[in-house]
């Protein structure tokens, strides 16, 4: 099991997802339906190999925790494999791996999902399972005490002992001030302990339920199959009242902040921007020309930011941007570079900042069509990959799209114009929310 933080998920979505296709076809011709007790099934077939993927998506993160209960959402997923009145203590996972197949779960801001890889034929097995643990999960003292221990000392190994991930949770309270994505997933230790089985249980029976959740199937099935089998082992789970979700606040004021670190076992600086951005659930106007203005700007070694300081000036290590445009709320925009050790921090930044405007001002109608064409030049990878496609068809569906604006993707990139991705960039770069962090060695502390 592990944690995946938001900054994560914004990579691993935004790399997957700028690889759309021809419009002559759908990218992964998915097909979706719904449960009478309102579970979303969407089946993404691909016969190239006698292997299916399960993904049980949760609509509730640890953005929807009580505050003081950080590190509820996470805890119930490790909880998750601790057994049912049926599947006694852990042998969930054991179950899976006795059938050749593996299984693990990730809990993040704005959904939690669990997930199982294994032959077709042993489908049935895991969908029966993972119905299972939606309706009849069974926490015992013993269990619960053992996973909060677990969960404590994973968040004192992931976080508190790894400065890089230390330092981007303090980024993002720095730059999400009072909104719920500036919560740890974790929790903080302090928080993880003070949880009782009482909280975990109460999370289970609000969010928890086929109708706050969607079941995506990638493999080697057909949808009349897939149909069936829903059916059979998720139809007769009764429906819930889900509980109450975050609440989001407008993000209306302007401002710029700062945070520098210096912290033991970082071997070399790291400079990031952070800016507060538009997503499918905000703007949908800017989404797909800020896909393109971070494509342009840092995905890969084509791109401005990166041609510009790693190969001519030779002033970074590397350089990369990504946007996250999946989020319930406000999406993200990043830039991330690690400097040579011999330049001066306040030099790199200067040349950062400097090398940012020129790439802005020189975005025309060739640049912008030559980053669209490489957007689109990857679509069989997704075809060939169900994993990979589950993932991201979950993501997007658990953030709110639809399935059409899923296979539309590829068609909305192509019609972003040059002077689209020129307006999205004014606006990130004029007036967003946005933070700059840069993270030290200590042993530079005077």
């Amino acid at each position: 099991m592990q944690i995946i933080k938001k900054i994560a998920v914004w990579c691993a979505v935004f790399n997957f997802c700028l690889v759309f296709g021809s419009a002559e076809a759908k990218v992964f011709d998915m097909t979706e339906f719904r449960l009478k007790n309102g579970l979303q099934v969407i089946v993404i077939p691909n016969h190239k190999a006698p292997i299916v993927r399960q993904m049980v998506w949760y609509k509730v993160g640890s953005v929807d925790e009580k505050i003081g209960k950080g590190g509820t959402a996470h805890l119930l997923e490790h909880l998750m494999f601790r057994g049912t009145k049926k599947v006694k203590d852990s042998k969930f996972n054991a179950i899976i791996a006795q059938n050749g197949g593996d299984s693990n779960a990730f809990t993040a801001q704005d959904f939690t999902s669990y997930y199982e890889t294994m032959d077709v034929g042993r489908l049935e097995l895991a969908m029966a399972l993972e119905a299972d643990r939606m309706e009849n999960l069974k926490i015992d003292k013993k269990s619960f005490k053992k996973e909060r221990d677990v969960v404590f000392q994973e968040r004192m190994q992931v976080v508190e002992n790894n400065p890089s991930a230390y330092f981007g949770e303090a980024l993002r309270r720095v730059l999400w001030q009072q909104h719920p994505y500036s919560q740890s997933i974790s929790g903080t230790p302090e928080e993880i302990m003070s949880l009782d089985k009482d909280d975990v249980e109460a999370f289970y029976e609000s969010y928890y339920a086929p109708n706050n959740a969607i079941l995506v199937l990638s493999g080697d099935i057909e949808p009349q199959t897939a149909k069936v089998l829903a059916e059979k082992y998720f139809g007769e789970i009764e429906p819930r009242k889900v509980g109450l979700k975050a609440d989001f606040p407008k993000l209306d004021k302007q401002f710029g902040a700062r945070l520098e670190m210096k912290l033991p076992q970082i071997k070399s600086e790291r400079m990031v921007k952070l800016y507060v951005a538009p997503s499918v659930n905000v703007d949908k106007e800017f989404v797909y020309p800020l896909m393109v203005l971070a494509a342009y700007l840092g995905e890969g070694e084509t791109s401005k930011l990166y041609k510009k300081l790693v190969l001519e000036e030779k002033s970074a290590l590397s350089v990369s941007a990504s946007y996250d445009y999946a989020s319930r709320s406000y999406g993200g925009l990043s830039i991330s570079a690690t400097p040579v050790d011999s330049v001066d921090t306040k030099i790199f930044e200067k040349a950062l900042n400097k090398a940012l405007k020129q790439a802005v001002a020189e975005i025309n109608v060739d640049e912008i069509e030559k980053t669209k064409a490489k957007m689109l030049a990857g679509q069989v990878y997704l075809r060939d990959n169900p994993n990979d496609a589950a993932y991201i068809v979950g993501a997007m569906a658990a953030a709110g799209m639809s399935v059409e604006e899923i296979e539309n993707h590829a068609e909305n990139i192509r019609k972003v114009s040059a002077k689209d991705v020129k307006n999205a960039a004014k606006r990130i770069f004029g007036s967003a929310i946005n933070v700059t962090g840069i993270i030290k060695p200590a042993e530079e502390a005077n």
